[in-house]
């Protein structure tokens, strides 16, 4: 039996070669029906994000010889699904079969492999791509792997424990969460306050998300332009919170605003001291916090120099985000070795799982056996054969049966020395135990 992943990320390829294996949900469906086509793998799990795309496979039936011959197979199909040629993909393609494969899962789905150390999305998107393989499975009456299945649920309960017991995604690691952290750092509580982020961009985006997430009392966006300011907020959604204004009124926003975060493309600052002072007064020196993200800024520096303001520019940031980056890493750390612990305990199980297969095959061989020996001593009675006889027969023919296979075991385990497998039948069978030999 093997697990493998098979596929390629953001450390291995470039965004054009990334956005030519994507899978749609229509290729996701045509992927695993081709799988099942091309024999190869009995369950399969795709995972596709900006930032990488991966195939997770459940092959119970790939012999150690047969392996290099399925992996080639694997790569042809990947390449084959995407028109690809093998060129393109050979530096770039990354090959994990069992331990290796759930180490890596299970670091994928910690956030432990992504571009932002620690991040939680990844975890909700494998935990899509299971959904998704699963449904299609059930959808076309075929039956998902049960030791894939369990393999999945264990990384989901590893996620949630590395997240539990560590600090891996505590502290923020993004300049826009940073600027946020730092408003919830200063003010206990965002619902009250007053907003002001000038500019449209990007890095406005994701701060306004994050703000409207904690609930903020009222947004205003001041740009330059105001038609992209409007398509800012079309994307956000949330209209009923946020007001928008033109450069000509930033005076009359900072004289509202508890809060300012500024990330524009102007080449020149586009609030001063005196604004500032000026707002300060109308607002009876109220504390307010000023995050100038913009490189070249748009707030004057000596603005840092009044009372009650609060002033932090983009390299402050960065010095936070280097701070919260090394706790992360420490974090990472704690995290990996819950992951060797967690894929080791995985492996036991699926060992004992293995086995109980084994046991329940033994007994239905067995039974086989009986059940042929039997039917043939009736039919020797019933043609008025000696009884005694029969039944001698019959329980020498079965004791051979059954003691055939466990004689044999026990006799590859003398020829490979295997004591310890020896002392264990011993125990099984009652028998007593030689004394080891001392020197």
């Amino acid at each position: 039996m093997t697990i493998l992943v098979l596929g390629i990320n953001h450390k291995t390829a470039t965004v054009a070669l990334r956005e030519k294996v994507a899978f749609s949900q229509e290729k996701r469906q045509q992927a695993l029906q081709q799988i099942q086509q091309w024999e190869l793998a009995q369950s399969a799990v795709i995972l596709s994000t900006c930032n990488r795309t991966e195939i997770y496979l459940h092959n119970k039936q790939i012999s150690p010889d047969e392996t290099q011959e399925w992996l080639d197979q694997c790569v042809a199909w990947f390449a084959k699904i995407h028109q690809l040629s093998l060129d393109e993909l050979q530096s770039c393609l990354y090959l994990y079969q069992n331990q290796q494969a759930v180490t890596h899962l299970m670091r994928v789905s910690c956030g432990l492999d992504s571009l932002i150390l620690g991040e939680p999305q990844i975890l909700g998107q494998v935990k899509q791509a299971y959904q998704l393989s699963e449904e299609y499975y059930q959808q076309n009456q075929q039956s998902f792997s049960a030791e894939f299945s369990r393999l999945f649920q264990k990384v989901f309960s590893v996620a949630k424990r590395v997240r539990t017991e560590t600090n891996i995604g505590e502290n923020a690691v993004s300049v826009a969460y940073a600027a946020c952290s730092l408003a919830r750092q200063i003010f206990e509580n965002l619902k009250s306050l007053n907003v002001l982020l000038v500019g449209a961009g990007e890095t406005i985006e994701l701060v306004s998300r994050h703000l409207l997430r904690h609930g903020v009392k009222k947004l205003m966006i001041s740009n330059r332009t105001l038609s992209r300011a409007e398509a800012l907020v079309a994307k956000l959604d949330r209209g009923e919170h946020i007001q928008i204004t033109g450069l000509d009124q930033l005076q009359f926003c900072l004289n509202q605003a508890d809060i300012v975060i500024t990330s524009t493309g102007a080449p020149h600052t586009l609030i001063s001291k005196e604004m500032v002072k000026l707002a300060q007064k109308q607002r009876r020196n109220a504390p307010m916090l000023v995050v100038d993200i913009a490189v070249p800024r748009d707030v004057e520096e000596s603005v840092s120099d009044l009372d009650s303001v609060y002033h932090y520019t983009v390299d402050d940031l960065q010095n936070i985000i280097q701070r919260n980056m090394d706790e992360r890493e420490k974090a990472s750390a704690q995290a990996q070795q819950i992951i060797e612990q967690e894929c080791v305990d995985f492996f036991e199980w699926l060992k004992v799982h293995q086995f109980s297969n084994l046991i329940r095959t033994y007994r239905d061989n067995a039974e086989q056996a009986r059940q042929a020996l039997l039917e043939k001593a009736l039919i020797s009675l019933q043609q008025g054969e000696d009884a005694e006889q029969i039944l001698q027969e019959l329980s020498y023919k079965l004791m051979n049966k059954l003691i055939h296979s466990p004689t044999q075991a026990m006799s590859n385990m003398m020829k490979t020395g295997n004591a310890k497998g020896l002392r264990h039948f011993s125990l099984a069978l009652g028998m007593p135990q030689e004394q080891e030999y001392k020197q």
